[in-house]
């Protein structure tokens, strides 16, 4: 049998020896190569596509930088590539082990940038877009996003206004647009778009990337969420075949840079007898206020992630803790996030779903921002400052102390010690995205988020606060629930192809969005003891139960879309974007639901041109220019163009308790869309085999149809306001960013980076006509002194001119018009306009160096242009106020004693540099280690140095576009931070 069985073999063989040789001289020639893959930093690099050339044969490096690959013969050529680096080939000769090392790619226009509903390039974008990488954001101790992003991009003036644990910077993109419709650019995470509040659910550590959408070309195609701008954040994402384990961490002490110059008690006691207060107000004690309020503060940051997957399907999760202890004492705030981001590939690779969900608390106890006398009011800093130095904390009985003769005395230290004012933010949000490809170029896309917000804020003011309200009332306390629910979906078809020199990328969708938002508040008064706080509202007096003390609230709003977009390009040279949206929102009038925001941006690749071929000075050069309409609802609330009534007391009729109704609203049918038109060209270049490169914008942007709560007669309108669209204001101005390698090598690199703007804003109208009655609000209060004025900037200072004083020092001002009557009204004849409170420049340069694992880099920022109106200078400089308070040390050779003017004497120019940022850090790497990749350690300094001529804390004031921006009328002082940071990468 085994003979037959042979002879059956050999006789098949024989047969069938032409079809198998082929098969059997493969074998004997295939061979297997391994290596390393370096990118040029002589780092191992994982994630790496290892092709055999001109077959679908291939691998991956894993997280070491390993491979291995049985190729078909010995003289195959193996690709190397990876995203951002430049793709290298080479021949195996035989070799058995080739290491690679790969070059980061200096094409700065290949790189990928996200766009609305999307990706493209660089070099394919027709709007102005400012994109920030990882390793390009600020580092330190990073409690929000927008810190990272601080002076790295032209035209996006991000603003942090004191410490407080918890707060976030302000963020203005080509300055204010609006006066209630909104100004914070709409936020977009991973696909999930958001308020400004989306930000501090994004662990700092775990962002890759940064985008801004900047004119309307680019952020028309968000449509009625666009018109302020759009800021865009990526994520980081496990690489397919590779897995990861990292942890960051940073700790820092924080501590206050200045503080005001106020008297000493000996000082003030002697400046007391010289302005003949009464020895009764000297309580005896050397009070250091500010002192026993303040201490040191510190931050922790800290972040596990890890992460892993195949080719099919990879994920990556991470856990943040944000740790803040605030400088001014019982303020605080505590954040932890967990995330994870999941991708599965299926129907051989036709179908891509990807999930992120996303869940976070907030417990932030809070200074009190806004407490004090009648006639000075703010946080508990400047209550400090206002102190009399001779005041003690506690009485003879151990008490806190309280002045009987001092209207509405106040102790802060007492304030702070015993009021309670807490939050608790929780927030869950996730999406899903699918994407499958159907027939060549087609593919579809369905996009769905869900995100959740609950806060719940408790405030209760005992007794034993000092404080009048909770003496008069037996103390109070209060509770605020407020919760969110926001959904979002979306279904895309989208289409790419390339037919000879025309390419052709179009997007069509529909989106709906549907936003709920529910309340309610309780308060009591008349606790018997301070246990319960807030938590048991029912141990008040429920006697006493005052209009207001109890509310609910419930209420929706909802916006459908629909949008195109086309982007065409021919001979890779010649770029236009088309794009056009419609939505309709469910907030505005009934005769103005819907509005149309189109988009067109060119672009001309000049550097492919036949006749730039020859020149060797520009590698890259672009014309772009644009144009677009967007929209904006922000300001708006649900039933904002209905007629509404609410309570207005009780009246008796009958011998009954009847509860009368006011309307509180006014109708308005033809509440409609504010609209942003901008235009904007701008040019890209890289020179000196683009080693200097950078982008130069100009655009004019104007806002019609105007929101504003306008003023209105009474007849015929029942309510003295109204919410309408009549004015118009415009922004003009220039954008410039700049990189230029001087030194570029494989061990040192010095670039020298930095940007700068020009902004002039201007309103244009503010009068019109609501329902045929005519409106002439050309002239609105915005502040302390400064107004909407047509013809000049938001914010502009009309104001009284200082003269000097008096016999008795009293200030005497200007009688501009010589009239003998010094006029304040608002109209006044008497004011002379002195600036505005915007500033008209911004500017930042942020140079790096590395030299081998060492790196240093920094960030220099600043602004001017604009005034400051000094309020809490002028509160604490009249020397009447001695027998109650505490006065400037600058007050003395001042001599005002008092006055009643608020004039230019506490106007000053804002104009400041600040050296924002300072980083060093070494990274270690370990290629022989078995478990640790690298090490970096570093330490950075924040808010370092600050230099301006402006007398108070800090010349960066929050410049939101609300009524009172410009003045300082007192703020939680921002901290100097030194910082100590750790990164550990395991393999």
């Amino acid at each position: 049998m085994l003979v037959a069985a042979l002879l059956i073999s050999f006789s098949g063989f024989s047969a069938n020896k032409e079809r198998i040789a082929p098969i059997f001289t493969s074998l004997t020639t295939q061979q297997t190569v391994t290596g390393i893959v370096y990118d040029d930093a002589g780092t191992p690099m994982p994630g790496v596509n290892v092709l055999e050339k001109g077959t679908t044969n291939g691998t991956m490096t894993d997280f070491d930088g390993n491979y291995s690959l049985s190729v078909s013969s010995p003289d195959v050529v193996l690709v190397f590539s990876s995203i951002g680096f430049e793709s290298l080939e080479i021949v195996v000769n035989n070799q058995t082990s080739i290491n690679a090392t790969l070059k980061t790619s200096v094409a700065a226009l290949d790189e990928v940038v996200v766009i609305g509903y999307g990706t493209t390039t660089k070099k394919d974008i027709t709007g102005a877009v400012s994109s920030v990488s990882e390793k390009d954001l600020n580092q330190g101790a990073i409690t929000n996003p927008l810190q990272q992003l601080t002076g790295k991009a032209a035209g996006v003036n991000i603003t942090q206004t004191g410490s407080e644990p918890g707060s976030s910077p302000s963020v203005r993109i080509r300055g204010i647009t609006s006066l209630i419709g909104g100004n914070d650019p709409l936020v977009v995470v991973d696909g999930i778009q958001g308020n400004m509040d989306l930000l501090n659910q994004v662990p700092p550590s775990e962002i890759a990337s940064i985008d801004i959408l900047k004119d309307a070309s680019a952020t028309a195609i968000y449509g009625s969420r666009g018109a302020p701008g759009v800021i865009i954040i990526t994520t980081k994402k496990n690489r397919a075949g590779t897995s990861s384990l990292e942890y960051t961490s940073t700790a820092s002490i924080d501590f206050i840079p200045k503080q005001l110059d106020m008297l000493n008690a000996e000082e003030w006691w002697k400046q007391a007898r010289n302005n003949s207060v009464p020895a009764s107000t000297n309580h005896g004690a050397n009070t250091d206020w500010f002192n026993i309020l303040t201490r040191t503060g510190y931050t922790q940051n800290h972040t596990i992630s890890f992460g892993g997957g195949t080719h099919n399907f990879n994920y990556r999760a991470s856990v943040s803790a944000i740790l803040q202890e605030g400088i001014v004492i019982n303020s605080s705030n505590k954040k932890f996030i967990g995330r994870i981001t999941a991708t599965q590939k299926a129907l051989d690779d036709h179908l891509t779903l990807t999930m992120n969900l996303n869940s976070g608390i907030n417990n932030t106890t809070s200074s009190v921002q806004s407490i004090g006398r009648a006639a000075f009011t703010s946080n508990l800093i400047s209550n400090a400052y206002v102190m009399r130095p001779t005041d003690p904390v506690y009485d003879t009985a151990g008490n806190y102390y309280m002045d009987p003769n001092v209207f509405q005395y106040i102790n802060p230290y007492a304030v702070a010690e015993t009021v309670v004012n807490e939050g608790q933010n929780n927030s869950l949000f996730g999406s899903l995205n699918t994407d499958l490809k159907l027939v060549k170029g087609f593919s579809i896309t369905g996009f769905g988020s869900w995100r959740k917000t609950d806060n719940v804020n408790g405030f209760f003011l005992p007794v034993k606060s000092t404080v009048a309200a909770a003496i008069d009332q037996n103390g109070f306390a209060n509770i605020n629930n407020n919760r969110q629910d926001e959904k979002l979906m979306n279904v895309s078809l989208k289409y790419k192809n390339t037919f000879g020199d025309h390419t052709v990328d179009a997007l069509a969708l529909y989106e709906y969005q549907s936003q709920t938002y529910q309340g309610n508040y309780a308060q009591a008064r008349g606790f018997f003891n301070d246990l319960a706080t807030y938590n048991a509202l029912q141990l008040g007096d429920l006697s006493d139960v005052r209009p207001g003390d109890i509310s609910s609230y419930k209420n929706d709003r909802t916006l459908a879309s629909f949008l195109g977009r086309i982007n065409y390009s021919y001979l890779e040279r010649y770029l236009l974007t088309l794009s056009y949206r419609r939505d309709g929102s469910s907030v505005f009038g009934a005769n103005n639901k819907w509005g149309n925001f189109p988009a067109i941006g060119a672009a001309w690749i000049i550097d492919e041109e036949g006749f730039m071929k020859n020149q060797d000075l520009f590698d890259q050069l672009k014309l772009r220019a644009g144009y677009g309409v967007t929209g904006n609802q922000q300001g708006l609330y649900p039933q904002n163009s209905l007629s509404l009534v609410s309570a207005a007391g009780v009246t008796y009729f009958g011998g009954s308790q009847i509860t009368n109704f006011n309307i509180t609203q006014n109708v308005n049918e033809d509440l409609r869309w504010e609209t942003k038109k901008q235009f904007n060209a701008g040019i890209d270049f890289a020179l000196w085999d683009r080693r200097f490169s950078g982008s130069f914008d100009a655009f004019t942007a104007t806002t019609d149809n105007l929101l504003f709560n306008y003023t209105v007669p009474q007849p015929p309108f029942p309510y003295g306001t109204i919410a309408a669209n009549v004015g118009s204001i415009r922004n003009r101005g220039l954008e410039l960013s700049l990189s230029y390698d001087l030194i570029s090598t494989d061990d040192v690199t010095l670039t020298l980076g930095g940007n700068a703007s020009l902004l002039d804003n201007e309103v244009l109208n503010l009068s019109g006509s609501i329902n045929g009655v005519p409106l002439n609000t050309d002239y609105v209060s915005w502040g302390s002194n400064s107004f909407l004025i047509e013809g000049k900037p938001i914010g502009t200072f009309n104001i009284l001119q200082h003269l000097g004083k008096d016999d008795s020092s009293a200030e005497t001002v200007v009688d501009q018009n010589g009239d003998g009557v010094i006029d304040q009204g608002v109209r006044s004849p008497d004011r002379v306009l002195e600036g505005s409170a915007l500033p008209t420049y911004n500017f930042a340069f942020n140079p790096s160096f590395r030299y081998k694992g060492f790196d240093l880099s920094m960030v220099w920022r600043g602004s001017g242009g604009n005034k400051i109106y000094n309020g809490i200078k002028s509160s604490l400089s009249y020397l009447e106020n001695l027998g109650k308070s505490n006065v400037l040390q600058s007050a003395i050779p001042l001599g005002i004693y008092t006055s009643q003017y608020g004039s230019d004497l506490w106007l000053e120019n804002g104009d400041f540099i600040r050296l924002e940022n300072l980083t060093a850090g070494y990274r270690f790497s370990f290629e022989d280690a078995k478990f640790v990749e690298s090490v970096r350690v570093s330490l950075t300094g924040s808010n370092l140095l600050l230099i301006t001529n402006y007398s108070g804390i800090d010349p960066e004031l929050n410049l939101s576009g609300g009524n009172g921006f410009g003045s300082d009328n007192g703020i939680y002082p921002r901290t100097r931070t030194i910082a100590l940071g750790l990164s550990v990468k395991l393999k």
